[in-house]
């Protein structure tokens, strides 16, 4: 099959008139025909056919054996180890896939197609970048030299209807309590910060409630990426960093776009991740009038995610340990801390408000804590249990609500 997709790719593009801007259709049309005449010389099955024509298409005109992949809603994670290697995520599980790129080359100007849908560019002088397809899937890419076993791909999908906080109810990553509870600090403009390892679901989770923010806001959100999807604000502006030029030239960064969007009067700022010293601009915005911002950092806990924080911070400005502590406690409000079981679900496992800075410590009140009652049919069943109460209510107050 492999050959002769190769004969009637070749042969189709022997048919195309490079002088002229072709359609998908027209495409499809010339495909065909080379399919149909090389069919009268050797016998090809009808569903041979079907399978050849959306082979060759997608070799020509998208992103070859990459793309039934990215069309499928059920793989969320698709893992290109050079030409001959490639495995895909599907419920939660790794496994390897059957096909594989036909040479080196055709890996390479796949990456090229992905990275230009982006503005982005990847070289040897470059060789790692981030970048997204139309479908807003985030991708990662590393060339060699940095990768030893040739070009990698790491692509991660989002559901082709974004999950809701009902569905997370139904899926037992949270309960209806906690739900309603977040609910009411989004609207109250509580500060809040989701942190959680990889795959845990924090730019799920920040897309779901970013949604409970009012519509008559001004947001503004700032991602490496873009990848939210928030979608019943009218009053919205979404800023995405550039990478530097093959000069090393012209980049913007999250710090920068942080800092230019406080002049662009937002009620509220998201930040996608932080993960550098844009830290200590995120927190000068949360500290300076912007209620209900949101942001999301990789951490083992929610004490460790105010740690990583620190360090963040530290890495920009020569400040004294206890002035940063101080920032923190006064900017975030509440740590949401999501992380992914040994069964694979992905599941809230505790959600912390973050009270002042006492005695040079950051003083945590947990309110929500995920306890595990056991095992059944290979699943792990617990739930969020309450185990304390929410000690500043100020905010709640103002906007007229109660828990």
């Amino acid at each position: 099959m492999d050959h002769l997709k190769a004969i009637i790719k070749q042969k189709t593009l022997e048919n195309i008139d490079l002088g002229k801007e072709i359609s998908d259709e027209q495409l499809y049309e010339i495909i065909d025909r080379v399919i149909n005449t090389h069919g009268k010389n050797e016998y090809i099955s009808i569903r041979d056919k079907q399978r050849l024509r959306l082979d060759v298409f997608n070799s020509i005109r998208k992103l070859d054996i990459l793309q039934e992949l990215v069309d499928d809603s059920s793989i969320t994670e698709i893992m290109v180890n050079g030409p001959n290697k490639i495995f895909i995520e599907k419920n939660g599980s790794i496994h390897p896939y059957k096909k594989c790129f036909e040479s080196r080359q055709k890996l390479e100007d796949v990456i090229q197609q992905m990275v230009s849908h982006s503005n982005r560019i990847i070289n040897e002088a470059s060789p790692i970048v981030d970048s997204r397809l139309p479908d807003g899937s985030r991708v990662n890419i590393v060339l060699p030299p940095v990768a030893l076993e040739g070009p990698i791909i790491t692509i991660r999908k989002f559901p082709d209807m974004p999950l809701t906080m009902e569905k997370l109810i139904e899926m037992e990553s949270i309960t209806q309590e906690a739900a309603e509870f977040i609910r009411l600090l989004v609207i109250a403009g509580y500060n809040i910060f989701i942190s959680g390892g990889t795959g845990s679901g924090k730019t799920t989770f920040l897309n779901i409630i970013s949604n409970y923010i009012p519509s008559d806001e001004r947001i503004i959100t700032i991602e490496d990426s873009a990848e939210l999807q928030i979608r019943n604000i009218s009053n919205l502006v979404r800023l995405e960093v550039r990478n530097a030029n093959s000069e090393g030239n012209n980049e913007i960064t999250i710090r920068d776009l942080i800092k230019t969007s406080l002049r662009m009067r937002p009620d509220r700022i998201v930040v996608g991740e932080v993960r550098d010293a844009a830290a200590i601009d995120m927190l000068q915005a949360m500290n300076t009038g912007h209620d209900g911002s949101l942001s999301t950092g990789h951490a083992n806990s929610p004490a460790d995610m105010l740690s990583r924080l620190e360090a963040l911070v530290l890495l920009g400005a020569e400040l004294p340990l206890l002035a940063v502590r101080k920032q923190i406690a006064s900017a975030i409000d509440i740590i949401v801390h999501l992380g992914r079981l040994r069964d694979r679900s992905r599941r809230v496992l505790e959600v912390t408000e973050v009270l002042d800075c006492k005695d040079g410590e950051i003083q945590l009140n947990p309110i929500y804590i995920f306890e595990e009652f056991g095992e059944e049919d290979r699943r792990v069943k617990g739930r969020l249990i309450k185990v304390n109460e929410l000690r500043s209510t100020q905010k709640l107050k103002r906007a007229g609500l109660s828990l």
